[in-house]
């Protein structure tokens, strides 16, 4: 069996036109192990298959002890009906995953719906060297959504799964006819466990996130996708660790939920497609 490293190599020598130069914009080659351009920029892979195309280190909240959990809930069916969906909506050619984290979204995914080349990318390197470890055939890498190192034109598939957009860089790496699939938490989205950590009832709402979406690409399909998840007996603890939502929370409320944990949880979602 290859080595991660060794794999990535492949993936480079098989696909180096995908990839751009996030410094200076030009069309990058493999050498070995490594990605250069014209002007001398070098991006060596890590021991793990990956590539670091940030030319300095970004602080980012998501650290293992979130991803972990997060793909766990993942992988134990919670979003089986978003992931299938999913599935459906994509163009068949290459895929770039916005924020992938961890990776176990794309892995759902792939399970699904092969698709010739598949990248996913995080700003996060904590949640690009959990991903070197999903079992499917994918290329992983740190980089900033704001500049993408990939070429014009390059993805059938952009999937933007509960991660920020970047409209000018996704609509740049777009083919022609490609799409952006993207996934919105709506009103009721874990609301149980939102009762719990924010019991004050603060509203909820991603409206002007998918009104910028409507603005920025043309609609091809829009669903709201709503259910009730009971959560597997081994995952609830997951679930109070895998959100943003429990940053803030106290210690007394977390110990309070831990030993008396959410059995259901809702999830409540908005599907656009847009070209």
């Amino acid at each position: 069996m290859l080595k991660k490293i060794e794999r990535g190599a492949n993936f480079l020598a098989k696909q180096q036109a995908l990839f751009r130069c996030p410094k200076c914009h030009r069309e990058m080659i493999q050498k070995e192990k490594s990605l250069t351009c014209g002007n001398g920029h070098r991006f060596d892979l890590a021991k793990k298959g990956t590539l670091y195309f940030l030319d300095h280190q970004i602080k980012s909240d998501y650290d293992q002890e979130m991803f972990a959990p997060r793909g766990r809930m993942i992988r134990s069916g919670m979003y089986q009906p978003v992931v299938e969906k999913i599935a459906e909506l994509m163009q068949t050619g290459n895929v770039l995953d916005v924020g992938c984290g961890e990776g176990s979204f794309l892995q759902q995914i792939n399970q699904l719906n092969e698709n010739p080349v598949t990248i996913g990318f995080d700003i996060a390197k904590e949640g690009i060297y959990l991903a070197s470890n999903q079992p499917i055939d994918a290329f992983w890498c740190v980089a900033d959504l704001t500049n993408l190192p990939f070429a014009d034109q390059s993805f059938d598939t952009i999937l933007n799964i509960f991660s920020p957009s970047q409209y000018r860089e996704f609509k740049r790496v777009l083919k022609p006819n490609g799409c952006v699939v993207k996934i919105v938490p709506q009103a009721h989205y874990l609301k149980e466990l939102r009762a719990v950590y924010r019991p004050e009832g603060e509203s909820y709402s991603n409206k002007a996130v998918i009104q910028r979406f409507t603005e920025e690409m043309t609609i091809d399909q829009r669903e709201r996708v709503t259910y009730e998840f009971e959560i597997p007996e081994n995952n609830r603890l997951d679930l109070l660790e895998m959100s943003p939502l429990e940053w803030q929370v106290s210690p007394e409320i977390k110990a309070n939920l831990a030993a008396n944990p959410l059995k259901k949880i809702t999830i409540d979602v908005e599907i656009l497609k847009g070209y």
